[in-house]
């Protein structure tokens, strides 16, 4: 039995995490030194920076004036939280799910909110849900970007411009990476730790006009934790969208925030964001078209993701195991990786089906995706030769 040689190249930085994911190049602890340790994040100094993360998320994202910002608990998880809880009740409301984070806000919906008429809209991995079937009239809930399967919107035109309901859109791995139809959502939710390779704990809640007459009009039939409160006796509070976060963060996180998004500056600010991620999505788009053993996990190419690149293995060994072995292999596959220290934290989302996902966000340089993709064909084979 023949070995494959290992590649003689090696990615620079290893870490294809799909959150936290790859600090952004250059980053250096020594750049978080004007962090505020030690000080209250409501004092003068403290409260400017968080201010700042704001303040510069919406001037990179082109946010609409008249939407605001804030920084809240929880991650992107947090984020969306606050929105189901606080917003959802009003009307009906359809909720798309095309992977498992949408799966999770049905549940949520459908389960512990036990709103009756919830519609959830479903599509299997790699497909998206039909759109047509969204009502004008509903609240929608939904990701623009599948993470856990690597499928992407590709437009809004599903949309109505006169809707009657709010769209609510978790778009945690698609901020900073692609380009969002603000004039087509009213909530959108991200954490740090995605497309800018921030530290975790922390999500960012952006609200339109609409979202906001929806706070200050409705009353849920809910007990809301305090966490969760965005009004004081009927109006926005408008302090946590100019940095009087709810709870106590970071200020250590908050510092990272800020490098990430002055890079981001530096760099060319969106349009130099979204060019860097898909032009990793083409690395690997190009490679996977040559190769004899993997494909996308998404079916339309167009919908493909350019941060979260989920990839299937279509070998023929590999698609006559059972389900169970397929899930050993698939995770062998990942290992033998991280064991030569070549890609961490690469292997399928665990609800997803069996294969690699490779964070293609950013802060990732398209020479360390194509050093890893002989490294892919490396590992599969050397697991294929032990199930053959």
């Amino acid at each position: 039995m023949s070995i494959t040689p290992t590649p003689d190249l090696r990615p620079n930085n290893p870490n294809f995490s799909s959150g936290p994911c790859a600090k952004r190049p250059g980053f250096t602890l020594e750049g978080l030194s004007g962090a505020f340790l030690g000080r209250s994040h409501r004092a003068a100094e403290p409260k400017a920076r968080l201010n700042e993360v704001i303040v510069r998320s919406k001037a990179i994202l082109g946010m609409p004036d008249g939407w605001r910002l804030g920084i809240v608990p929880g991650s992107d998880t947090g984020a969306v939280e606050i929105s189901l809880w606080s917003m959802l009740g009003a009307r009906p409301v359809d909720i798309l799910t095309f992977e498992s984070f949408g799966e999770g806000w049905a549940t949520d919906i459908v389960k512990h909110l036990k709103l009756p008429d919830a519609r959830v809209l479903s599509a299997p991995y790699g497909e998206l849900p039909d759109l047509t079937k969204v009502n004008p009239a509903h609240d929608v809930v939904f990701p623009w970007n599948g993470t856990t399967s690597g499928v992407r919107l590709t437009g809004a035109d599903w949309i109505a411009d006169d809707r009657q309901g709010l769209t609510i859109c978790d778009a945690t791995s698609a901020a900073f990476a692609m380009e969002l139809p603000w004039s087509k959502l009213d909530v959108v939710t991200w954490s740090w730790q995605k497309v800018l390779g921030g530290e975790a704990a922390h999500g960012m809640l952006a609200l339109s006009p609409r979202a906001v007459a929806r706070l200050e009009s409705y009353t849920p039939p809910w007990p809301l934790p305090k966490l969760f409160r965005l009004t004081s006796k009927g109006k926005i509070n408008e302090g946590v969208f100019k940095g009087e976060t709810i709870n106590t963060p970071s200020m250590l996180c908050v510092e990272d925030a800020v490098d990430g998004l002055r890079w981001a500056e530096q760099i060319g600010g969106l349009p130099a964001l979204i060019a860097r991620s898909e032009a990793n999505l083409k690395a690997v788009a190009d490679w996977a078209a040559q190769s004899n053993w993997a494909d996308f996990l998404a079916k339309d190419p167009a919908t493909r993701s350019c941060t979260s690149i989920c990839l299937k293995i279509t070998a023929p060994w590999f698609t006559a195991l059972s389900a169970e072995n397929q899930a050993k292999a698939a995770k062998q596959i990942a290992g033998n990786l991280e064991k030569k220290g070549v890609a961490y934290d690469i292997g399928a989302y665990r609800d997803a089906p069996p294969g690699l996902r490779i964070w293609g966000g950013a802060t990732v340089e398209t020479a360390d995706i194509e050093a890893l993709l002989p490294w892919l064909d490396w590992a599969h084979a050397a697991v294929a030769a032990t199930f053959q």
